[in-house]
């Protein structure tokens, strides 16, 4: 027995400077295999046991078993440190260089031209103010003055989402359906609804801008598209007149198009204002696409019976509103020809603005 133990310390001292001296991999592997594989050394000193008698096995195999664990423990330390070592780079890295910095995104082009709109109106005292896109016909057409019979209201105009008969069941906007007696869902076809919304929650003096998206069933093409953004104005004061509505066009205009910016008022209709205007500008921009004029905008003084519909006294109360669409501002200045760039999400078309 005293033979077969003095063996073992040599052994595994021997075994460990190789495993630790393994300069690879697949040099470790064929280490180990030397030592602890089938016909390894350690394997082989544990076959000798059988010589031993009954009282020496026991001592001799704990020596060698605790000898085999400590190979174990220094073959996994070994592997771990060339694995590490295979993982570092070939060449020396220099840690003073700068990071990779992630490419920062930007803006819509609609998000932008939206916050300058934004923007120029805060500069005169106004507010924003939003609602809901799933509107009823109260909001978005019976209080603004529009008729039962106004084209607007078609199905083959609007996205209607349910219809049904006069009841006073709370609307999207939590008033009851005993205004107007109407019951029908749609998707707005404009912001203006908002304005009745604000209206009918808070007395008068009103200045408000309302962005947002709206619905309308046009073919989608250069210039239309189904969904599109618009901005509405409100302003109703004591003495408001056509006067401030036109001063307010032509400094929000500048602002967005540029100080040589020159605005027309061409006679229009609209059901909810009276009277009531299209909104034509001119500037360098326009001259450069061969004409004098742009129509951009329609716009009016509110008319009375819509001031009524919300309980304002149009005898003491006057005001304005106007509305454009954001897109159209937006492929002005940009000078782009079709409106469905803006949602095609093509990022060679979006990372310009």
């Amino acid at each position: 027995m005293a033979g077969l133990i003095d063996q073992i310390e040599p052994l595994k001292q021997t075994a460990l400077a190789e495993l630790k001296a393994a300069p690879d991999p697949a040099a470790l592997e064929q280490t180990k295999g030397a030592w602890l594989g089938a016909n390894g050394k350690f394997t082989a000193l544990m076959k000798q046991l059988g010589m031993l008698s009954k009282a020496e096995k026991p001592a001799a195999g704990k020596l060698i078993n605790a000898a085999k664990v400590e190979l174990e423990a220094a073959l996994a330390e070994r592997r771990s440190e060339l694995e590490l070592k295979a993982a570092l780079p070939k060449e020396p890295t220099d840690f003073t260089l700068p990071g990779r910095r992630r490419a920062l995104g930007k803006l819509h082009p609609l998000t932008q031209v939206t916050e300058d709109i934004v923007r120029a109106f805060r500069k005169l005292g106004f507010a924003v103010a939003d609602g809901p896109e799933i509107e009823d016909e109260y909001h978005c057409f019976d209080a603004l003055n529009t008729p039962a019979d106004h084209p607007a209201r078609d199905t083959q105009d609007t996205f209607y989402l349910a219809s049904g008969s006069e009841d006073n069941s709370p609307s999207p906007g939590g008033e009851g359906r005993g205004e107007g007696g109407r019951k029908s869902l749609l998707l707005r076809t404009h912001t203006s609804s908002v304005q009745i919304r604000v209206m009918k929650s808070q007395p008068p003096p009103v200045r408000i801008i309302v962005p947002g998206r709206v619905y309308r069933r046009d073919n989608a093409d250069a210039t239309h598209n189904p969904t599109f953004q618009q901005i509405e104005g409100l302003y109703v004061d004591k003495g408001v007149t056509v006067g401030d509505l036109k001063g307010t066009v032509e400094f929000v205009f500048k602002e967005l198009l540029g100080r040589d910016v020159k605005i027309r008022f061409r006679p229009h209709y609209f059901s909810y204002t009276e009277p009531s205007f299209e909104i034509d500008f001119s500037n360098a921009l326009v001259k450069k696409l061969g004409k004098d004029w742009l129509e951009i905008a329609g716009c009016g003084m509110v008319h009375p019976q819509v001031f009524e519909n919300v309980g304002y006294d149009p005898e003491v109360w006057t005001g304005w509103a106007f509305g454009f669409g954001i897109e159209r501002i937006a492929m002005i200045r940009y000078g782009i020809n079709d409106i469905r760039l803006f949602y095609e999400n093509d990022v060679r078309f979006l990372k310009q603005f």
